[in-house]
């Protein structure tokens, strides 16, 4: 069930009234069904795998709770670890690591056929495993305690605005909310609704408007030169931000109905003067995932210079591999990861650079650029394809209105409204570095607020592009 869909508007207030009528020793029960009907919308046979890897951390996460040994934790904890893992890398990655080696082999003059499963990939199944996972490896470490409540713990697990594409919520956070009583507070709801509303304009008025120029140019690739191959390179990067914020948006607006509290995803990354504060600015969730349960175990800083560039490098190529079962998503990492090496080295001169108000818009800029040109091999379908789009975007290139009237099929009002709404999203983003936008708007006079609403929601109706079209994040 994708958030823009005619079935999420029904299903959405009917679970609300639902919510709020229940007695609040029903609510976790409500909230768990609602989840998995949510969940069971995409495919039915596939909620056994989130049942599965559901109980599997549940029944770890107790048994390790349970040894006073710290090997008999250990084992414990890498045997739930591996089944997690094992259901994740059975569906995402079997057949990318089947062609890798027969690739490898072919390189030593060795022929064979790889083996590959015709497998549906599970929606959410990344984002639910790492919730899992951390989850074990928080109790493991003293952080949590171990859930006995298997409903409760259920309900955490699969809730439903976060369940399919984050935020990846962390057990001290989420799982408290899942089992206080919640009273209904008018404030946090509306505040929820505005903040959906927001979530919606990005997804359907910028991403799903901008994706049907990006998709033509990169669906023929060869026939492209210059200009075009420059619009799809900066069209995808504010596609793929609007798009996963929106996404975010609508998930963390949902949960306020439901005076449930989800973190912050994203905070203006595109607005970041280094790699290094981009990535502390975007999927917030995962980045702090990784920041803590890959590169801190790894020895993070703690270490040599070199050692601490490798552990960044490792971080940054398994967060690149969690993204799809591709290299092009490997070697996107890995542009990432040598970008923040590379920033380290030159932190002083860098610093220097930031410290008046020129260098550091340079500084935003170089970033917006480089994240940009490294979001090519994100998109791309394959590494060539990817090298093609960098190499030739400046070929011929031309401004002139050829490109806009003849080969991406813009009309000149259709220009207007997309430079409108990517100049409100750009002043929003940019105020929200220093205020809660949406909290500000609701201590202005009541007249000004109510027209910024209006039309906002008049962009909605009217540029909108129908189509539930899915969210990009839902392919991992």
């Amino acid at each position: 069930m994708l958030f823009n869909s005619f079935a999420f508007v029904i299903f959405l207030p009917t679970v609300f009234v639902l919510y709020w009528l229940s007695p609040h020793q029903y609510r976790w029960a409500l909230m768990l069904v609602a989840s998995y009907y949510f969940y069971m919308s995409w495919d039915v046979k596939y909620v056994v795998l989130i049942l599965f890897t559901t109980s599997v951390s549940y029944g770890g996460a107790l048994l390790i709770e349970k040894q006073e040994s710290k090997i008999k934790k250990k084992i414990i904890l890498t045997g739930t670890i591996i089944c997690c893992l094992g259901v994740l890398f059975f569906f995402k990655y079997f057949n990318f690591v089947s062609e890798s080696i027969v690739s490898i082999l072919k390189l030593f003059a060795i022929q064979m056929n790889p083996i590959t499963l015709n497998l549906l990939l599970p929606v959410g199944i990344s984002f639910y495993t790492f919730q899992t996972m951390s989850y074990v490896i928080d109790v493991y470490n003293g952080v949590a305690h171990a859930e006995k409540h298997f409903g409760y713990y259920a309900a955490f697990i699969s809730f439903f605005p976060q369940l399919v594409a984050g935020p990846i919520e962390r057990t001290s956070n989420l799982l408290p909310q899942i089992k206080e009583k919640h009273e209904f507070n008018y404030d946090q709801a509306t505040y929820g609704m505005k903040l959906m509303t927001w979530g919606f304009l990005k997804k359907m008025c910028i991403a799903d408007v901008i994706a049907v120029h990006v998709d033509s140019i990169y669906d023929s690739l060869n026939t492209n030169t210059g200009f075009p191959l420059l619009l799809a390179i900066f069209g995808f990067t504010i596609q793929i931000y609007c798009d996963f914020s929106g996404y975010s948006d609508i998930a963390i607006g949902t949960a306020k109905l439901f005076g449930i509290n989800l973190m912050t995803n994203f905070r203006s990354p595109y607005f970041s003067d280094s790699i290094k504060t981009f990535w502390s600015r975007w999927h917030i969730s995962l980045s702090t995932w990784f920041r803590d349960y890959v590169y801190i175990p790894l020895g993070g800083n703690r270490c040599s210079k070199l050692r601490q560039s490798i552990n960044v490098f490792i971080t940054f190529l398994i967060s690149g591999l969690w993204h799809g079962a591709n290299w092009t998503f490997v070697i996107w990492g890995g542009i990432h990861g040598l970008a923040q090496i590379a920033e380290n080295a030159l932190k002083t001169p860098l610093d220097k650079l930031k410290h008046n108000k020129i260098g550091h818009l340079f500084s935003v800029i170089i970033t917006f650029i480089f994240c940009s040109y490294a979001w090519t091999f994100f998109r791309a379908e394959s590494f060539y394809d990817a090298i093609y789009v960098i190499v030739h975007a400046f070929d011929g290139i031309s401004l002139g209105k050829h490109y806009f009237s003849n080969i991406i099929g813009m009309s000149p009002l259709e220009q207007i409204k997309i430079l409108l709404l990517l100049a409100i999203l750009a002043m929003f983003d940019f105020a929200s570095l220093k205020i809660d936008v949406i909290e500000w708007m609701h201590s202005k006079n009541i007249m000004f607020r109510w027209l910024v609403y209006i039309v906002l929601i008049m962009f909605l109706f009217l540029c909108a592009k129908v189509g539930n079209d899915a969210f990009i994040y839902f392919q991992f």
